[in-house]
């Protein structure tokens, strides 16, 4: 069982971490990360202020990892902060391990949230025995044109500001994955929506319960060996979730990924898999025919019970997924809930 933090209150003080890209500090880029701080303050009611590096931009972010490993035990340690929000993800969150304070984190358990990228951050959490929660990202998902959506607003306040359990995580009605160009001064209309198809059972039966684990596709293939890569047993009965990120990634790569799992022993061993909409829906069949290619063909896993189409990855809108948090996906009733409460 991993520590769960206190919940989130109006006027609790939170901060903002660049523990990747340091993208957010650079000029073109301010102005937005401004917007997705004042929505923090403006839709939750918290105090949102930075850690020493989070705005020093990308050179000197990506020169200096053990400072951002320094910052995010500091922030961890800082009793006045109650929460830890990523700016944004990127490719190289990993050179922080070797920096990597895990008594700073393990006796001051607070909320960490992020995706990505944030997913190596989330596996140091993990390691150190509390929990932390998959989601949106001030860049990327809190300053986003239009404002931020419904559905993850809600998702923020059903998993961070009351200790009940989170209950049934719907599928959003619309989803997107449009890009506007970031910079300062670019377009400002709200991105385009589209109609969501739900989630979708490849295969399983009955209703199915297991703690959350998983994250970025991309970015655990980087986990993999280190170590912070949680050990065979720690996979054991869990619902393991993956996501692929905006690169698109080719399904015969995913297949390869896949027969990894499988050949560590976590695929037959797991309580069943969850995949999010890829970016796009670019690969949408393809990676269903994968999937289900090596779970059945390859690995003989016709009982392993398989959601898709859920919505916790890159595109929007995101719900939350708290690590180690127990969950049930119903298979007839094509359902998701998470059973127990985010915080204490």
């Amino acid at each position: 069982m991993l520590q769960k933090p206190k919940k989130l209150q109006a006027g609790d003080k939170v901060v903002t971490a660049s523990l990747s890209s340091g993208m957010a500090g650079e000029p073109e880029y301010l102005a937005r990360y401004q917007r997705g701080k004042r929505r923090l303050e403006d839709l939750f009611s918290l105090k949102v202020t930075e850690l020493p590096h989070t705005l020093k931009g990308e050179k000197y972010v990506y020169h200096h990892p053990e400072e951002r490993a320094r910052d995010l035990a500091a922030a961890f340690m800082d009793e006045s902060v109650k929460g830890i929000f990523s700016c944004i993800g990127g490719d190289e969150s990993v050179r922080m391990i070797p920096y990597v304070d895990y008594e700073a984190i393990q006796n001051h358990p607070k909320i960490f949230l992020g995706y990505s990228d944030s997913t190596i951050t989330h596996l140091i959490c993990y390691k150190a025995g509390i929990m932390s929660y998959y989601g949106p990202s001030i860049l990327a998902e809190f300053a986003e044109n239009g404002g931020l959506f419904e559905y993850t607003e809600k998702w923020m306040k059903k998993t961070f500001f009351t200790d009940e359990p989170i209950g049934e995580v719907e599928s959003p009605a619309e989803w997107t994955s449009e890009f506007i160009p970031w910079e300062a001064g670019r377009e400002e209309r709200p991105r385009k929506m589209l109609p969501n198809k739900g989630y979708e059972v490849l295969q399983g039966t009955g209703i199915i319960r297991g703690r959350l684990l998983g994250g970025c596709m991309e970015v655990l293939e980087m986990a993999k060996g280190t170590e912070i890569w949680p050990a065979k047993a720690e996979w054991g009965g869990k619902l393991i979730f993956f996501e692929t990120s905006e690169e698109k990634t080719a399904p015969d790569m995913v297949r390869r990924w896949l027969r990894n799992y499988g050949v560590q022993g976590i695929l037959e061993n797991a309580a069943g898999l969850l995949f999010a909409k890829p970016y796009d829906e670019q690969y949408y069949e393809e990676y269903k025919e994968v999937i289900l290619d090596v779970v059945r063909t390859e690995f003989g896993l016709y009982d392993l019970p398989i959601f898709y189409n859920m919505s916790f990855g890159h595109t929007a809108p995101m719900s939350i997924m708290p690590y180690g948090a127990m969950a049930e996906i119903d298979c007839e009733q094509k359902t998701f809930r998470i059973v127990e409460s985010g915080v204490c």
